[in-house]
């Protein structure tokens, strides 16, 4: 199988300009996009820039550096160096545009300086209409979200009602579809925002309510719902309980669905397949366990051999991921709460990068924060695994009692479900 960062480097030279460099040059730039934090980029490139100074007769020199340095910046909440580099006009590659608009997610989940975001999504959705950016990410939509809900909270209610119902509108639409983290959830809590400063506190409710019924919801939501609450209540009592009920309510939905999903022969090896849509379809292999367990080891972020069969007597959860699968980044919110849950319990998460080396997932994971325990299968030795994400339940005894693949579709369903397996697990143990 193609090695990640070759898929990566694929993204990357979709750019005009980075199509054109040689191959050193594309290395070189990889390499730069490595590097853990943007004031050490900016670095490199204030030295890279010393060194061979801008030639004025080629003016896209450098472009793709200074499209990495403002995406860079943005994610860091720094609209200031973001607008000195964007304001270079450079050309973003689409995994420099997917990073942009994870950026304004964060922000406005963050909800800090809604005035330099909406001015921020408001450019990005002009370079979008006049062509200066594409969008082959099925991006545009959050975007016009997140700008609607920013000016929502500026007190422009006309602006944020026309761009979420013309977010609505958008032929690409992915909102239902499993994929980036949270995009529904983020969708509905937005609409709430905007329906809010409308004043249409009722819809607000409703929507919010529903949301967190059916689990298509996030920790972000939990703020507006109980400004919802508050206005078309009159008092925010009874705020908590309300809320505690619903997530039950998600939660005991998400258990049923999941104990169809137990297998109760005990088995220490399996081929694990998608259910067949048709009864002539062929099963679609997801991976093979070809031998149990306690006989695997793998390598952590600091090169050290991790024996699964220490974990002996736990809960042990493997869940295979790569650096370039959304989906499977996208669940890691999810992942973070349970972990939290069980700190004291018999339960072990790891997380199980495939087909990268060290070097690049080391990167990855300080770039993102991730918290989660990492493991590497580079080769995909163990589990043979055909496509992620996937996860592997196993009892105390070593015997596989679950898998699923793909993404829940939000960061409260992927915890339920994942903490589902872990409880229905714990019962049926027979220590």
């Amino acid at each position: 199988m193609m090695k990640m960062k070759k898929i990566i480097l694929l993204l990357l030279i979709s750019s005009p300009v980075f199509a054109q460099q040689s191959k050193t040059m594309q290395e070189k730039f990889l390499a730069f996009t490595m590097i853990g934090n943007v004031e050490d980029q900016e670095k490199q490139y204030d030295e890279m820039v010393k060194a061979s100074p801008i030639d004025a007769a080629k003016p896209s020199m450098y472009e793709e550096y200074r499209a990495q340095l403002a995406t860079g910046w943005l994610t860091k909440g720094n609209f200031e160096r973001y607008w000195y580099y964007k304001n270079t006009h450079p050309k973003f590659n689409p995994l420099q545009f997917l990073y942009l608009s994870y950026a304004l997610d964060h922000l406005l989940d963050e909800d800090k300086n809604m005035s330099e975001l909406e001015k921020v999504s408001k450019g990005i959705l002009d370079d979008l209409q006049n062509g200066v950016l594409s969008d082959g990410m099925g991006r545009t939509q959050p975007i016009m979200e997140v700008n609607a809900a920013a000016n929502a909270k500026l007190g422009h209610t006309e602006a944020a009602l026309e761009m979420i119902a013309k977010s609505s509108q958008v032929k690409d639409n992915m909102r239902d579809m499993r994929y980036f983290k949270d995009q529904k959830a983020s969708y509905l809590n937005r609409y709430g925002i905007v329906m809010l400063a409308a004043g249409k506190y009722e819809a607000a409710f409703d929507t919010l309510s529903k949301a967190f019924k059916d689990a298509e919801s996030n920790p972000a939501m939990v703020r507006t719902f109980r400004l919802a609450y508050k206005k078309w209540k009159g008092t925010e009592k009874g705020f908590e309980q309300c809320l505690k009920s619903l997530q039950e309510e998600a939660y005991r939905e998400c258990y049923a669905e999941v104990e169809k999903m137990y297998i109760a022969a005990p088995t220490t090896t399996l081929e694990g397949t998608f259910p067949k849509r048709k009864p002539e379809d062929e099963p679609m292999t997801l991976f093979r366990a070809k031998q149990p367990v306690k006989e695997i080891s793998m390598v952590d972020l600091n090169g050290r051999t991790v024996n699964l069969d220490d974990y002996k007597g736990k809960v042990l959860a493997l869940d295979f991921w790569s650096t370039g699968c959304t989906p499977c980044v996208a669940a890691f919110a999810g992942f973070d709460r349970a972990v939290a849950d069980y700190k004291k319990d018999i339960f072990q998460l790891f997380v199980v990068d495939l087909f990268e080396d060290e070097e690049t997932v080391r990167s990855f994971v300080s770039k993102k924060g991730i918290r989660l325990d990492v493991l590497r299968d580079e080769e995909n030795k163990a589990y043979d695994v055909q496509g992620t994400p996937m996860k592997i339940i196993f009892d105390p005894l070593g015997n596989i009692r679950f898998y699923s693949s793909g993404y829940a579709g939000s960061t409260d369903r992927e915890y339920y479900k994942l903490k589902s397996m872990v409880e229905i697990t714990k019962a049926r143990y027979k220590g």
